[in-house]
């Protein structure tokens, strides 16, 4: 049994005992339980309910195991030809780390 659920305006696919990385949830503790209900799709043993948006009364239960995480470095650099111009940034994503507990349907 999977869902497919909407966290922090991204979408992932969760199985019981699955680990995801989600964008930083504000105010979340480690081993704090965390609920989502904007379950978009369920299969339970191939039968597949879609939500219109929505599946009514689903939802996911995590555990928050990490509450931040920071994922690797990415460099963007610019840079404008013969004129000297040269910029480089880099930018680390603060990620929440969680495991899937239940997926209610």
């Amino acid at each position: 049994m999977y869902a497919i659920v909407e966290i922090n305006g991204q979408q992932f696919k969760a199985e019981e005992g699955k680990k995801l990385f989600v964008h930083h949830i504000q105010n979340a503790e480690a081993n704090q339980a965390v609920e989502f209900e904007k379950v978009l799709l369920v299969d339970n043993n191939g039968n597949v309910t879609v939500g219109a948006p929505t599946v009514e009364g689903a939802k996911v239960v995590c555990e928050v195991v990490s509450p931040l995480v920071k994922g690797d470095k990415v460099l963007v650099f610019h840079k404008k030809r013969r004129k000297g111009y040269r910029k480089l940034n880099g930018h680390r994503q603060q990620f929440t780390e969680v495991t899937i507990k239940q997926v209610i349907a």
